[in-house]
């Protein structure tokens, strides 16, 4: 499978791939990373380090953008023995998870670790996001207001 390939949407791409590792907890990188049977030797290339990234808003969504405020990032970018490259950035100051992220992106690159990440890593992290969706789209649609206008018949 080709860069442009993993890219797709449909063949579940890249991007889908850091969002997921940019939303995993800690404990769910080092359970995946335990479960790894062979330890790919691993070569740092940027970080993990830390900084601060302006965030960006619209009033409705649709105004014109302003500056909200900054948040801390910690971003690392590693390379393995094979030759394949990761990168990951992820909210807050936890170098551990954006280096395991990245060690993770690198891995999902790979043909002969792509199913292991999927499965012992991404398809969890997908499925506790949902739920978390979910239940916050249940708690949200209980103070929901219905307002209907009532037609009156012609005088």
């Amino acid at each position: 499978m080709t860069l442009a390939e993993k890219n797709e949407p449909g063949a579940g791409g890249r991007k889908r791939v850091v969002d997921l590792l940019a939303r995993a907890e800690r404990q769910e990188l080092v359970a995946a990373w335990d479960k790894l049977a062979e330890k790919p030797a691993v070569q740092p290339v940027r970080g993990p380090e830390t900084g601060l990234v302006m965030v960006r808003g619209r009033m409705g969504g649709g105004g014109a953008p302003f500056n909200l405020g900054e948040v801390t990032v910690t971003r690392a970018t590693v390379r393995l023995a094979s030759g394949s490259v990761g990168h990951a950035q992820a909210l807050g100051t936890d170098r551990e998870k954006a280096r395991l992220s990245a060690i993770f992106d690198a891995l999902w690159q790979e043909q002969t670790t792509q199913s292991f990440v999927e499965q012992a890593l991404l398809q969890p992290v997908a499925a506790r996001v949902a739920d978390a969706d979910r239940r916050k789209a249940d708690e949200t649609a209980a103070t929901r207001v219905d307002f209907f206008t009532m037609v009156r018949g012609d005088d």
